[in-house]
């Protein structure tokens, strides 16, 4: 009857030990810390420059889409949305000028649902969040936007972005 307690005793400590191990490795602490970026300071990540990465907004989310290289590097097709928020470009799939902006006032309801799914498809499932602009979360003057809350902003999901 001892040896059996033992016996249970073993497996439970082995169950406790491989579950502990087990979230270790499930477990990824972030790359880099996000930070917030100027209109200003967001330019500089263009594609011009090739020792720095490229950075390019959608709604106020800064992805790293460096690994896009080919597409968003300097003389790439898509270098015209990088250095900014695009968001407006993106949801009217649009390389006008008039278009490179965060501004998404008075699209239609299809090309916000076509930003949102690019936003959720193409962005967050591919390239690293590496900070958000300052317009999403300040006033002009620079001082933090007390009445801003994510969760009512148009067309924002606040999921696993802040």
């Amino acid at each position: 009857m001892e040896t059996a307690w033992v016996y249970v005793l073993c497996a439970l400590f082995l169950c406790v030990t491989s579950t502990e191990e087990d979230q270790k490795i499930k477990f990824k602490p972030p790359s880099k810390p996000v930070r917030l970026f100027t209109e200003e300071e967001l330019e500089k990540y263009d594609g011009t420059e090739e020792d720095l990465p490229i950075y390019m907004a959608v709604k106020g989310v800064v992805f790293d889409v460096t690994k896009g290289k080919e597409f968003y590097g300097k003389g790439a097709p898509y270098n015209a949305l990088v250095g900014k928020d695009s968001s407006r470009a993106v949801a009217k799939m649009s390389l006008n000028p008039e278009d490179l902006t965060p501004d998404t006032t008075g699209l239609t309801e299809e090309q916000l649902e076509s930003l949102d799914s690019i936003f959720e498809g193409t962005y967050k499932s591919k390239y690293p969040i590496v900070g958000y602009t300052a317009s999403r979360i300040l006033n002009p003057d620079g001082t933090p936007n007390k009445d801003f809350r994510p969760e009512d902003q148009p067309h924002f999901q606040i999921k696993d972005e802040f």
